[in-house]
């Protein structure tokens, strides 16, 4: 029996739920997590205020205090139960990475004891020689260092019976460049505190930080693990190279929101449960669009924790899937024709004083500032689209972008209609020159005009990459096996490069004698004009809208390798390098990573698609092929006229046709593998696997083993379908 067909019948044998449904999440929520409250039981007081300071003021933690520190964590995880500790990270492999040590060591006397000294909390040195560098570093040039960052609390991990200490941590090479997501996001966190506050100065001088604050929305499918092994393109790329569209797909849109599947209620559960032991906030689940598509989404936190939690609970899903006889799957695009699944970042910011700053408030003041947040993040969308859409550029988000309610790839801005009035009134009542009768009005129609609750006068439009919602905008392009940290780092830099520019405009024209509350109208006034190109309020998947983009001089770049481009602009390595993000080397060897990422993933899934095709669909049509062939041969031979047997002939042609292409094809596509692993540019290299190889074969092929799958004897078909895949549960 086929493993399709054995997956089919086992598919009643489903891990029971083992959910514990009597606690309550307040009574589990972070009991996994080394968070303030546990700290200020396992520390002195001295320690306690050392990591407070740490955490609030980014003060560096002396050796001194790290011991105390260290050995708090260490008597609070021991008494959970755990022998061992590692140093979390997130190199540039897009997912994360530990190793681990125990605690116990040996005196000089031979004795047993265990010890996590500060040294071991603040820094590691792993053998990371095989993790992307882009050049920075030989591979012989192992040395890279891992360091403490106290603003992301430590954690356990429960695996089956084991427990492991987690620090969570940057990386860093030997001689200082980043070498994963983490440490130039807070980098930009930093950037953008420090150029936000400049700015909320102008309205409240007490106003001495700002933080960006993050809810990601996370999209995925779940199948059953059995049929997930019978297809080896799922188990090698996350995707189905081949499929044809089941006969129901989402047309009916009857899954979206609907009753959850009790199994997949089980799964639910049970990473829930084991997300709010290590403090990830979740709120909401439902199900999505697509048939076997759902989401989970929690409560707003700093962007840099929000960002650990995201990358944590993508491995807990995976892991606690596997309990269920399930698997995940969070590619952009493992199903043809119907939804893809993103990973939508919900960005604002948030002052130590409790303002959100895309929030309207209830003052003339409070609403002007408002403008000037909101309208500053419009302006840095519009200044760096590309240097954005870069940042969510992938091969696996390739296939997602522009279709089924994923937004296009031009870089756009949905502020509703209601704003949009705002906006253009802002800009057509500002004169050159005001007078006091001007000021008067313009305070008194600001606070008219914009109302302290905005929710229910901004509508959602899917087909838009970046959306404002009512107090916050929606990066919606995010890809869903994403790393966060991209994207976030990117957003709040060009915003914190934006409000720096901000403030130097507006400080030019109080110079030259300008009233404060003016000067600042003047400057909102001008950004709403300069980038007024990159606000779409339509359908972005339409053609109209590509055209008209395309008129306004926006960008569109569909392909991976081309988008990438943008990181190393002039405009790219001024942005970074002046704010502190990336030096020119680090930025070049990032643009290499992800040059080398996409190549390698397009050459996986173009092996993938000849293995499938040579080993699985050919030799299935073939023996399909032979018994039509037999068949008439026979009916041939009995004396029957021709058109007794005409359909099987005609079906046999087509067959043929279709096997004969197929291999065919394949062989061409093996071909031009080959051309393109002759070029030694890197850039030269993508682009090829990407016009030469993906767009070349990857829909030709397809095309033909689609068209087998439905033409030859379903007990002959190896790889499970769609409708076993979407909908058997």
């Amino acid at each position: 029996m086929s493993l399709r067909f054995n997956a089919i019948q086992n598919l009643s044998t489903n891990a029971a739920d083992k959910t514990d449904g009597s606690s309550k999440i307040t009574a589990i929520f972070g009991s996994n997590v080394f968070n303030l409250k546990t700290a200020r039981e396992f520390l002195s007081d001295e320690a306690y205020k050392s990591l407070i300071a740490s955490i609030k003021a980014s003060q560096k933690i002396d050796r001194a205090m790290a011991n105390q520190i260290a050995n708090g964590i260490r008597a609070w995880a021991e008494s959970k139960g755990v022998t061992h500790f590692t140093h979390w990270f997130q190199p540039l492999t897009g997912t994360t990475a530990e190793k681990h040590d125990s605690f116990f060591t040996l005196k000089s006397d031979g004795t047993a004891i265990e010890q996590f000294d500060g040294d071991a909390l603040i820094q590691q040195e792993p053998d990371a020689s095989s993790f992307p560098s882009g050049g920075l570093r030989a591979t012989f040039e192992a040395r890279g260092y891992t360091a403490w960052d106290p603003s992301s609390p430590a954690f356990i991990m429960d695996i089956g019976t084991g427990k492991t200490l987690c620090i969570p941590t940057i990386f860093v090479s030997y001689t200082g460049e980043s070498l994963d997501y983490k440490a130039p996001l807070l980098k930009a966190l930093e950037a953008l505190n420090k150029a936000a506050v400049d700015v909320c100065n102008y309205f409240d001088k007490n106003v001495s930080k700002v933080t960006a604050t993050l809810g990601w929305e996370q999209e995925y499918f779940v199948i059953d693990e059995r049929l997930f092994n019978a297809r080896p393109d799922l188990v090698m790329t996350g995707r189905t190279v081949y499929g044809h569209s089941s006969a129901k797909n989402q047309q009916l849109e009857d899954h979206y929101f609907g009753s959850i599947p009790e199994r997949v209620y089980a799964y639910m559960r049970d990473y829930e449960s084991e997300s709010y032991k290590l403090g990830i906030p979740l709120r909401t689940r439902h199900n999505e669009v697509a048939p076997a598509q759902f989401e989970c989404a929690p409560i707003f936190e700093e962007v840099s924790v929000a960002v650990d939690h995201n990358a944590l609970l993508m491995d807990v899903m995976d892991r606690v899937a596997r309990r269920h006889n399930l698997r995940v799957l969070l590619h952009e695009k493992p199903f043809a024709g119907i939804n893809g699944s993103g990973k939508h970042n919900n960005w604002s910011m948030a002052t130590d004083t409790g303002v959100n700053l895309l929030a309207p408030g209830k003052t003339p003041k409070t609403n002007l500032m408002f403008l000037t947040f909101f309208v500053n993040t419009i302006k840095a969308v519009h200044d760096y689209a590309d240097v954005l859409r870069a940042s969510i550029a992938s091969a696996p988000n390739d296939h997602r972008l522009g279709a089924n309610e994923a937004p296009p790839a031009i870089i756009s801005v949905f502020i509703g209609q209601y704003l949009s009035k705002v906006l253009n009134d802002v800009k057509t009542r500002v004169t050159e020159k005001m007078d006091e009768t001007d000021e008067s009005l313009l305070k008194i129609d600001i606070h008219k005009t914009i109302p302290e609750l905005l929710l229910d006068n901004t509508d959602r439009n899917r087909t838009s990459p970046f959306a404002f919602t009512g107090n916050k905008f929606e990066f919606r392009a995010v890809g869903s096996s994403a790393n966060c940290s991209n994207a976030m780092t990117v957003l709040n830099v060009i915003v914190a490069e934006t409000l720096k520019q901000f403030r130097k405009d507006v400080d030019a024209l109080i110079e030259k004698g300008e009233k404060k509350e003016i000067a600042i109208m003047h400057i909102i006034r001008q950004y709403i004009v300069d980038s007024e190109k990159v606000l779409f309020e339509g359908d972005g998947y339409s053609e109209a809208w590509a055209k008209e983009a395309e008129k306004r001089g926006l960008p569109n770049v569909k392909t991976t390798p081309l988008a990438l481009d943008a990181m190393v602009t002039e405009k790219a390595k001024h942005l970074f390098e002046s704010n502190h993000i990336y030096t020119h080397s680090e930025l070049e060897a990032r643009h290499e990573i992800e040059l080398e990422k996409y190549i390698k993933k397009v050459q996986i899934e173009s092996r993938i698609m000849g293995e499938l095709a040579t080993s699985h669909v050919l030799p299935a049509a073939i023996r399909y092929q032979n018994m039509l062939a037999n068949n008439i041969k026979g009916l041939k031979e009995s004396g029957l006229k021709e058109s007794a047997y005409s359909n099987q002939k005609q079906i046999l042609e087509q067959i043929s046709e279709h096997i004969n292409k197929t291999s065919d094809q394949v062989e061409k596509m093996i071909e031009a593998r080959k051309q393109c692993n002759n070029l030694t540019d890197t850039r030269a290299k993508a682009i090829a696997y990407q016009s030469q190889v993906k767009d070349t074969f990857f829909d030709e092929i397809r095309y033909h083993v689609d068209k087998l799958e439905l033409l030859v004897d379903d007990r002959e078909w190896y790889l499970p379908k769609y409708r076993e895949m979407l909908f058997l549960r």
